[in-house]
């Protein structure tokens, strides 16, 4: 899959969890994910143990918190959703600060700002400890289709060759005045968009062409493919397997 490629969310470290092997991460990940979708909504001790949790591997992975906090900034789509909810669902009625609101609603604003928080914070956490190639061949590593994790491996590689071009078209209209300044000027953006989709669909072609004259048949070599051992599949499962414990007692309490 060719060399590494950095991504900004992406911190270099040479902590426990760094070391671990791609495909453990993201086998612990899911599982944490899915354990936290499946608590009850009304048990909400249970999410702030999550989040504690998720502090420990941060921790031991030595993130920051603030490096964590700002990229959770993501998900202000899905807050702005769930702060709606609690006027806009049928239901129940109660007062908060002389305010009418669903109670319904609040009940599934806080079940989606909850679960969706920490499962935001955990992708962000293996992102930060992981680089994307390690990511792909994780993902491989698990059984993902190759023709789906090459396709995510050249949509990585290269979104910032277009990101590049469409920079330097950006940099060619200003340099000969043009400015954006209303719909008349939508016909000209409009060109601009057709032409990166043009140059780089030339782009992919001749791609394609140079690894077909390289030998490419269909599918890509895996270089340095790394086993787990049984320690590392147990320490990537603990996050997991604890998670399972607080669901279980949040559905039993």
């Amino acid at each position: 899959m060719g060399a590494g490629h950095a991504h900004k969310l992406y911190r270099r470290g040479d902590s426990p969890v760094h070391r671990l092997p791609p495909h453990t991460k993201l086998a612990a990940v899911f599982a944490f994910v899915v354990v936290v979708v499946a608590t009850p909504r009304e048990a909400m001790w249970a999410f702030g143990v999550y989040a504690l949790l998720l502090a420990a591997v941060a921790a031991v992975a030595r993130v920051p918190a603030g490096f964590v906090l700002r990229r959770l900034l993501i998900e202000i789509p899905f807050v702005t959703f769930a702060l709606l909810m609690p006027f806009v669902v049928p239901g129940e009625q109660t007062t908060v600060l002389g305010v009418e609101l669903s109670v319904p609603g609040l009940w599934g604003a806080w079940n989606v700002l909850a679960k969706g928080t920490l499962g935001v914070a955990a992708s962000v956490l293996l992102a930060a400890t992981t680089e994307l190639r390690a990511l792909l061949l994780g993902l491989q590593r698990l059984g993902l289709p190759s023709l789906l994790v090459q396709i995510a491996s050249f949509m990585i590689r290269y979104g910032d060759v277009i990101t590049d071009e469409m920079r330097r078209m950006s940099i060619a209209r200003r340099s000969r005045g043009f400015e954006a300044r209303g719909v008349r000027h939508w016909g000209v953006l409009a060109k601009t968009a057709g032409a990166l989709f043009i140059r780089s669909y030339e782009r992919g072609e001749r791609v394609h062409l140079a690894m077909v004259s390289r030998g490419y048949t269909g599918s890509m070599p895996v270089i340095d493919e790394v086993a787990a051992t049984a320690a590392q599949w147990r320490h990537a499962a603990a996050l997991p397997l604890a998670a399972l414990l607080i669901c279980l007692l949040g559905w039993t309490l």
